[in-house]
């Protein structure tokens, strides 16, 4: 899918402009195993990314760099610098220089003051999140939404079928976006927060298929604030309401607050949940599963929203044969 389109419509809103930058996202490298012999085997990319705001440069985030732009958007989105997708003009990504150069339409506001308090998180590839995260979970209202117990086994088949570089070379996290079992987009990265940006990102630039579709764009270059205001209705950014966010990593506070700014109310990971992740999904009304594997599970939060059906772990899951490794963790 094209990430944007020249405009169909003077009435359209304006969608950023966004380069398809590329890179390898697995590096070959000799080894010696158990029996003493050399081989070549692929580990993953890991490379910095340096993000310039109307050229002030904000962060660095080490990344796989599978889709940068759409990690950048997300950052942006997930740090509540922007409101929405349509205060960005451009992403413009150089992997020469491994530099991200991010234009707005008009600015952020107080920039320097927003950014300027971190706090340290335990998320990897990441490290820190700017200041008054916490503060805006209060104003967070999850749409009501369920998983049925059969569509959450659907899921995990469905990643645990999943060809990802973890497969293939190890030491990356995955994340996905459902719609019930259906898989609308997965995404891997050396960090399971660089993940969810992306995916953050992605949402922002498609739609549910309900209108336009995704990357038709605009007004005319320059419009006034409240003339693109009027016309994003034609673009609505996809909504979380009837998704169900998917990680191969923990449940921390920050993974947590970040699905909620999605507006995803169910959350599922094949790893386990933090307390303080914990206390901010029960604070939420979010349904938070974890230890997802086969046919197990464990729900930390949100039981209202999950609809058992003990039945179904009775059934014996059929293996699977493949040659790769297993799924990410």
């Amino acid at each position: 899918m094209s990430l944007s389109s020249p405009s169909a419509s003077p009435a359209a809103p304006v969608l950023p402009r966004l380069t398809q930058a590329h890179a390898p996202l697995t590096h070959s490298v000799e080894v010696v195993n158990e029996l003493g012999e050399r081989e070549q085997v692929q580990i993953p990319a890991e490379r910095p990314l340096t993000i310039y705001v109307d050229k002030r440069e904000l962060v660095t985030l080490m990344t796989l760099g599978a889709q940068p732009e759409l990690l950048v958007l997300g950052y942006l989105r997930n740090q509540r610098l922007v409101e929405s997708v349509f205060d960005i003009e451009s992403i413009t990504v150089d992997w020469e220089v491994h530099a991200a150069a991010v234009r707005t339409r008009h600015g952020i506001a107080r920039i320097e003051e927003r950014t300027a308090s971190k706090v340290v998180t335990t998320g990897c590839g990441q490290g820190s999140v700017f200041g008054g995260l916490m503060d805006e979970v209060d104003r967070i209202t999850l749409p009501e939404a369920r998983l049925t117990q059969g569509e959450l086994y659907g899921i995990v088949n469905a990643i645990r079928l999943k060809e990802t570089t973890y497969k293939s070379a190890g030491s990356v996290h995955g994340c996905a976006l459902f719609r019930g079992e259906a898989l609308l987009t997965f995404v891997e990265d050396v960090g399971r927060h660089n993940a969810i940006d992306t995916i953050a990102g992605w949402m922002w630039m498609n739609t549910d298929g309900k209108g336009p579709e995704s990357g038709v764009s605009s007004t005319l270059p320059g419009g006034t604030p409240a003339e693109n205001a009027a016309s994003e209705s034609l673009h609505a950014p996809m909504s979380g309401a009837d998704k169900v966010f998917y990680t191969t990593g923990r449940l921390t506070s920050e993974m947590v607050i970040k699905s909620a700014q999605m507006g995803v109310p169910i959350v599922v990971s094949r790893s386990g949940m933090t307390q303080m992740g914990h206390a901010v999904a029960q604070q939420l009304g979010l349904c938070a599963i974890g230890r997802a594997t086969n046919r197990r599970f464990v729900c930390y939060s949100g039981t209202d929203r999950l609809v058992l059906q003990p039945e179904l772990a009775q059934i014996p899951v059929v293996p699977v044969a493949r040659g790769g490794a297993g799924t990410a963790s």
